[in-house]
């Protein structure tokens, strides 16, 4: 059997390479300041939790935080290893039409029909849209399964998708398990998406912004209202995640933009799943929480 990288390279080969982002992101690539405390004090946070049972000793967890007015990564635990996605992987299924739509607009358009699409899948995490966005590209592009998404990403961006597996669609009753990506691959696709290095970054942004249930800002009380936020949450009832940026408002009028990954996830499947995804939620709103009150030491924030 062919190892997967040597597999996809061979499945790569039937698809045309347009407007690759190979070079590296400097910025979003780069390690936690040795000089970041932010990084320590959510370890002892972390830490904290498991000495009380608030996190288990089989659950895993991935953080990152990078600032865009200092260009610094400030928190990168965990942020290498694959995790599951959840429904944190439905910008990328956004993303992918997007670089076909630049490359063939009429295959793939773009009108209020698609636009309604999109956004059931991105602000209401629709899992029925999602799983028509994967089967269209397939039937257009690969005939691969889910994994035609994936080789989009990986041909066109594989500086940012490197860690990224897209192997399932979304199953019946949502438990979706299989697809991977790790805290530093959001990272970097949120860096590029920020700065506008994807086709239909300001569409993907608004998708993103809209309001949504998230773990970032709602119920994070010290973060102040008139923070913009784009984002994506993911959960099952092995995960609870959220991947995004927040762009805070300083006094003096000034956006103060980062962005910040809460991953938590565990072996098997919570039982109950109500009350440790809120839970976990919690946990995530607080280092949302405890990042906003670092970032309040260098900008002049509420």
């Amino acid at each position: 059997m062919l190892a997967r990288r040597t597999f996809l390279g061979a499945l790569l080969a039937g698809i045309p390479m347009v407007g690759a982002l190979t070079a590296p992101l400097t910025g979003a690539v780069a390690q936690a300041s040795i000089e970041s405390s932010l990084e320590m004090e959510i370890e002892r946070y972390i830490k904290s939790l498991r000495r009380k049972r608030k996190i288990e000793g089989t659950e895993r967890t991935a953080w990152s935080v990078y600032d865009f007015s200092r260009d610094r990564k400030l928190v990168a635990i965990n942020e290498d290893v694959p995790f599951q996605s959840a429904s944190m992987i439905k910008p990328f299924i956004a993303l992918a039409y997007f670089y076909k739509r630049r490359e063939e607009p009429r295959r793939f358009p773009y009108g209020p029909r698609t636009r309604r699409r999109m956004e059931r899948m991105i602000r209401d995490s629709n899992n029925k849209e999602t799983n028509h966005f994967i089967d269209l590209l397939d039937a257009k592009c690969g005939r691969y399964g889910p994994r035609t998404v994936e080789m989009i990403l990986k041909n066109r961006a594989p500086g940012v998708f490197q860690q990224t597996s897209i192997v399932e669609r979304v199953p019946r009753g949502g438990r979706s398990y299989r697809n991977k990506a790790s805290a530093h691959d959001y990272s970097r696709f949120l860096y590029a998406l920020w700065n506008r290095h994807f086709p239909g970054s300001d569409e993907l942004l608004r998708l993103m912004a809209l309001e949504n249930n998230d773990r970032l800002f709602r119920g994070a009380r010290r973060i102040p209202y008139g923070t913009d936020v784009y984002d994506k949450t993911g959960t099952t009832a092995k995960l609870c995640g959220n991947m995004g940026i927040l762009a805070t408002k300083g006094r003096n009028g000034k956006r103060y933009p980062y962005t910040l990954i809460g991953i938590i996830e565990r072996r098997e499947r919570a039982v109950p799943f109500g009350p440790w995804v809120a839970n976990r939620g919690d946990v995530i709103r607080e280092v949302s929480n405890i990042v906003y009150d670092y970032q309040k030491q260098f900008y002049p924030l509420r």
